[in-house]
C-alpha cells in the first residue's frame, strides 16, 4: 500500500511538542517532513533529559523526549538571522505543500517568513501556526505552555482528588491535542486545495484546543449552570464508574448501563443492591453515589484483584487493571497491536518508538525511520534546492 500522504512536502519550523507532534503524524502518514532547526542548537527538546539516547555508533543522539515526537523527519540546520538562512527557508516554502510553525505571534515577520510573505511566493501553501493563545485576542502576544493552558483551560480544576490541590495530567495533553487538531485542519485544507487550488492559513491555539476538549464537562456546565469540580477517579455523570479497592490493589470498574450494574452486584455476591429503589437506574445511582460506592468498595475489597477482573470479564462488566508504564508495554494486546516499534537510526542501529494508533487497510501508519540527527540532511536538501534553481 502506498503511503496516503506520499508526495506531500511539509516544512516544519516548530519545536518542543505541539507543532512537532503534528509533523510527526504527517510523517507517519507518508509525508516528507523537513524539520528546520536553529544551527548549532536544534530543537530545545534534544537537550531535555535525562534520559538521553546513544546511537549504535556511540554518538549521543539526544533526549528521549525529542525522539518521542520527531520520527520520520529530515533535519536541516539554518541560521534564521542570516539572509542566506532566510532565503533557504523561503526557497523550501516555495516548494512545500504545508508549513508548520510555532513562533510567537509576529515572530517570523522580521525574517520575511510570515504567512503573508510566503503566500506571495507560494499561493498553494497551507500555513499552520501553533501558538498558546492564537493570532488574535488580548492574550495573543503571550508565550503559551501546556502546563499553563491546562490550568487556564479548566482541566486542572477537574483533575485530582476533591479535597486535594488541582492536578495537571501526566503528559502534555493540551500540546498533543493541538497537534492532532492541527493535522485535522491541514488535511481539510489539502482536500479543499484540491478543489480550489488555493492554500490556507490555519490558526491553532493551545487554549482553544483545551477548552474544546472539555467535552461533557463543558456541556454539563453550559446546560445546568453548575460548575463541575474535581471528583478524583469518579465520573460526574455515571455511577459506578471509578477506581475500587481489591484485597491486593486497585481496579477500575466502568459500569455503563443497568444490566452491567446488576451483573456487577451479582459477582460481588450482593444482587439485591441492584434491586434497591435507590439504584434502579443511572440517575438514581448518581444521586446516591456516596453511600452506594462505599458499599460497593467494602465488597470489592474482599476479592483478589485479578480474580475479580476475571469474574467481571466473564459476565461482560467493563473493568481493567491500573498499569504502570512498564506493564503497558508488557500487555499482550499492546504487544499484539505492535505499538512498540524499533526504527532504523542513522548510526546503523535502531531506536524504540511508539507507533501511531492509525491502522489503514491493515497497515499501521508509522514512519520508516527514527528521528533525524541534527542537520543530517542539510547538505542533501541544499543540493536539491540548487539543482531545482538551475532547472
Amino acid at each position: 500500500m502506498s503511503a496516503p500522504l506520499a508526495g506531500v512536502r511539509v516544512l516544519e519550523l516548530a519545536r518542543i511538542l505541539a507543532g512537532p507532534w503534528a509533523g510527526q503524524l504527517l510523517a507517519d502518514l507518508g509525508a516528507e517532513v523537513i524539520k528546520v532547526e536553529r544551527a548549532g542548537a536544534g530543537d530545545d527538546t534534544r537537550g531535555w533529559g535525562p534520559p538521553f539516547a546513544t546511537g549504535a555508533d556511540g554518538a549521543p543522539i539526544g533526549a528521549a523526549y525529542f525522539h518521542a515526537t520527531n520520527r520520520g523527519k529530515k533535519s536541516i540546520e539554518v541560521d534564521f538571522d542570516s539572509a542566506e538562512g532566510q532565503a533557504t527557508v523561503r526557497a523550501l516554502a516555495a516548494r512545500s505543500d504545508v508549513l508548520i510553525e510555532n513562533f510567537k505571534v509576529g515572530g517570523l515577520v522580521k525574517f520575511g517568513l510570515d504567512y503573508e510573505s510566503l503566500k506571495k511566493v507560494n499561493p498553494r501553501l497551507i500555513y499552520c501556526s501553533v501558538t498558546g493563545f492564537g493570532q488574535t485576542g488580548p492574550y495573543a502576544p503571550r508565550a503559551g505552555y501546556d502546563y499553563l493552558v491546562q490550568g487556564m483551560g479548566g482541566l486542572m480544576d477537574l483533575n485530582g482528588e476533591a479535597e486535594g490541590e488541582p492536578q495537571k495530567v501526566g503528559v502534555a495533553v493540551a500540546d498533543i491535542f493541538t497537534g492532532l487538531y492541527s493535522v485535522t485542519g491541514i488535511l481539510a485544507a489539502l482536500h479543499r486545495r484540491g478543489e480550489t487550488g488555493e492554500g490556507a492559513r490555519i490558526d491553532m491555539a493551545l487554549l482553544d484546543t483545551q477548552v474544546s476538549v472539555l467535552a461533557n464537562q463543558a456541556l454539563n456546565y453550559l446546560v445546568s449552570g453548575e460548575v463541575p469540580h474535581r471528583m478524583g477517579n469518579a465520573h460526574p455523570n455515571i455511577v459506578p464508574y471509578q477506581v475500587f479497592p481489591a484485597a491486593d490493589g486497585h481496579l477500575i470498574v466502568a459500569v455503563g448501563n443497568d444490566g452491567q450494574f446488576a451483573r456487577f452486584c451479582a459477582v460481588l455476591g450482593a444482587p439485591d443492591i441492584a434491586l434497591d429503589p435507590r439504584h434502579l437506574n443511572n440517575a438514581d445511582r448518581v444521586r446516591n453515589r456516596d453511600t452506594l460506592c462505599a458499599t460497593l468498595a467494602d465488597l470489592t475489597a474482599k476479592f483478589a484483584r485479578d480474580d475479580l477482573l476475571a469474574r467481571l470479564e466473564g459476565v461482560g462488566v467493563p473493568a481493567a487493571p491500573i498499569n504502570s508504564i512498564d506493564q503497558v508495554f508488557e500487555d499482550r494486546q499492546v504487544i499484539h497491536r505492535g505499538l512498540k516499534t524499533m526504527l532504523p537510526e542513522a548510526g546503523g542501529g535502531t531506536m524504540a518508538s511508539v507507533a501511531s494508533p492509525i491502522v489503514m487497510d491493515g497497515v499501521r501508519m508509522v514512519a520508516a525511520n527514527a528521528s533525524p540527527r541534527l542537520g543530517a540532511d542539510t547538505d542533501a536538501i541544499l543540493a536539491s534546492l540548487a539543482q531545482e534553481a538551475d532547472a
